[in-house]
């Protein structure tokens, strides 16, 4: 027997609260066994990021390769890309070992929680014609959906439906368009499929301890979906409400931690830990 298995492609976060830490840790918090391929380095705390040191394409092309040739995965999340010569590499194992992947959650990374770029433009254009037709699900925010498809960012959730509806036009199989730049007394997300379209509602946190957000959500249904292959039941809704309901949880017990030396200024961590026993951190 073998537990599900989780592939995480993202940067590394040295303050744990984003990228391959925060993964990792989701992963193991719901259950599954996590694998990683690193395509940076960054230094960065709660306040920010003040360098990054992107890993040479042709080494993540062979962390893939190498891990692919002997383990076994149910599901992968894609996170920060850094460049385009990384988006290229990544698209050319993936596209050469599609079943390899399992489903693919690709979360398009170009803004840190601080307001640091993370992404350039020419990787942003392989991540929109190369990565999104390869796409189970893809996980913008706002800012994140407009900047792929050179548009206005949407200021409601019908144009959040409307944008979810282009993404889908480019390849995605579905599009998770998140609102938590809208900001008001609850949060709605709107997840576009084959058949249909769901607003998901949530609680709107007043909180500094937003970081990481986007790659905890991304990761658990990433998580998610390596535990569907093992069972074989439930479905894309299912997925998404059960994930959004795993970050709700780690955003609200995390709301009182103060990881920072300067918790009023920079953005801290959520609590991926909540489901080992929160009572205990």
């Amino acid at each position: 027997m073998r537990p599900p298995i989780a592939l995480t492609i993202a940067g590394s976060d040295p303050s744990g609260g984003a990228g391959i830490q925060a993964d990792l840790k989701t992963f193991s918090a719901l259950g599954v066994y996590g694998t990683a391929v690193i395509t940076a380095l960054t230094a960065q705390n709660t306040d920010g990021v003040t360098g990054v040191h992107v890993s040479p394409a042709d080494f993540v092309k062979e962390q893939l390769t190498t891990l692919l040739d002997d383990v076994i995965i149910d599901s992968t999340k894609i996170g920060m890309l850094a460049n385009a010569d990384v988006a290229s590499a990544v698209a050319d194992v993936i596209e050469a070992r599609r079943e390899d992947f399992g489903t693919i959650v690709l979360d398009p990374v170009m803004v840190a929680t601080s307001g640091d770029l993370l992404l350039d433009e020419e990787a942003a254009r392989v991540l929109a014609t190369r990565l999104l037709p390869l796409a189970d699900v893809v996980t913008p925010n706002i800012p994140e959906a407009a900047f792929l498809l050179e548009q206005n960012p949407a200021t409601s959730a019908e144009e959040m439906h409307t944008q979810g509806e282009a993404l889908r036009g480019l390849g995605a199989r579905t599009a998770l368009v998140k609102g938590g730049h809208l900001r008001g007394s609850e949060v709605v997300d709107v997840f576009v499929h084959e058949h249909g379209t769901e607003l998901l509602r949530g609680v709107m946190f007043d909180t500094r301890n937003t970081h990481g957000t986007g790659c905890t959500l991304s990761s658990a249904i990433a998580a998610q979906f390596a535990r569907l292959a093992a069972t074989e039941h439930g479905d894309d809704l299912t997925v998404m409400a059960s994930a959004r309901e795993f970050l709700a949880s780690a955003i609200e017990h995390a709301i009182d931690w103060e990881i920072s030396k300067k918790p009023e200024t920079g953005h801290g961590p959520t609590n991926h830990l909540i489901t080992v026993g929160s009572d205990r951190l």
